[in-house]
């Protein structure tokens, strides 16, 4: 009997701490069903609005190198890629040419003018000898021809020295621009024909400043002169200007130049703006994205771009409601603001609350406790 008894009462046992266990377990579950979010509430602010456009950087100037006369190319003064200085030698071509030219030049000069002054004293005698009546008039006119002739041949041969002496100032090749050089096409010992047209040795960039220059619709340039003055607002002044990777500085550009007419073909309008160049760090023909501003909204929508996710629909968001629950929300984007935030046009409200973490987990209709975070 004692034993029936002892049997009972460990089975009541047993049922009581099952019915406890199961009742602890089914409060942490309601518990674990109504979790924490970290959210952040939809903002306003008053932005400029940009548009991105594509374009591409151009050398505030860009100079070749040229030979103009034919030669061995001697020398080459200069490290390759690096700045030159205006006036400095960079190429040397073989004179000896031109030289001989130079003193060919110069000694049919000295004939020249050696015959001039003889063709002179002659035609002074005749002169005089006319009024004695020893010599005809036709003598006269005879010996003032040779003497103009004499005088316009020594102009020719002045010429001729000119020439002979550029041609050997030629030789000796000069940058006529401060800037960065290229490589050179043609190496030493090689022979250049540049006498009969001018052939390209390197190129030399001023970098120091560069253009940005991209194009706009007709319609986006509407929205810049509707906005009051056109290119010369102060919103242009510094423009943001984005590559495809970090550089070490920051670059804007400021807008002077709009084509005077729009390409039909395309309806675009050329625009040009002014970027400093900071330790030579942009080149020539670097692509860029340049975001032109438009316009201001005083009320524009601001979110966490982190918080914005993509789906075969588009962009959405979760939003958390009154009743705390999760809440799919399709929504329009718009620019991004101070790197961080997203501008957004449609389906989002100032004030309300939306997911930040946990987006891969959480499910729309789920209810959730807000915790709001900045």
């Amino acid at each position: 009997m004692n034993t029936q008894l002892h049997s009972t009462w460990l089975l009541i046992c047993a049922a009581v701490i099952s019915l406890t266990s199961c009742h602890g377990k089914g409060k942490s579950q309601e518990e674990n069903a109504t979790r924490a979010i970290d959210v952040a509430v939809a903002t306003t602010d008053s932005i400029v609005l940009h548009k991105t456009y594509p374009g591409y950087l151009v050398a505030n100037k860009s100079v070749d190198v040229v030979a103009q006369v034919d030669g061995k190319l001697l020398t080459k003064n200069y490290e390759s890629g690096k700045k030159v200085q205006k006036g400095q030698v960079l190429f040397t071509i073989d004179p000896t040419l031109y030289k001989d030219a130079v003193k060919r030049a110069e000694a049919s000069l000295a004939s020249a003018i050696s015959s001039r002054d003889y063709a002179k004293s002659h035609y002074e005698a005749v002169k005089k000898a006319l009024e004695a009546d020893a010599v005809s008039k036709m003598e006269v006119l005879s010996a003032e021809s040779a003497y103009n002739q004499a005088e316009a041949n020594i102009k020719d041969c002045q010429a001729a020295l000119n020439t002979a002496r550029t041609n050997l100032g030629y030789c000796t090749v000069v940058a006529t621009l401060t800037g960065y050089i290229s490589d050179s096409s043609l190496s030493v010992g090689s022979f250049i024909n540049g006498g009969a047209a001018p052939v390209k040795l390197a190129t030399i960039y001023d970098n120091s400043t560069l253009f940005a220059v991209f194009d706009i619709e007709d319609s986006q340039y509407e929205h810049i002169v509707g906005g009051g003055g056109g290119i010369n607002s102060p919103i242009y002044r510094a423009i943001p200007l984005k590559f495809s990777d970090n550089l070490n500085h920051d670059y804007a550009a400021d807008l002077w130049y709009e084509s005077p007419s729009v390409e039909k073909e395309t309806g675009t309008l050329e625009l040009k703006g002014v970027v400093k160049n900071f330790d030579n760090e942009l080149k020539e023909g670097m692509y860029v994205t340049v975001s032109l501003p438009y316009g201001i909204d005083p009320k524009a929508v601001l979110v966490k771009d982190a918080a914005i996710s993509t789906d075969q629909l588009g962009k959405y968001m979760y939003v958390v409601n009154d009743s705390s629950k999760v809440v799919y929300t399709p929504v329009e984007v718009g620019e991004l603001y101070q790197d961080s935030l997203r501008v957004i046009n449609k389906g989002i409200k100032s004030g309300d609350k939306y997911v930040t973490k946990a987006l891969l987990t959480v499910r729309t209709g789920e209810e959730v406790k807000p915790v709001v975070t900045k």
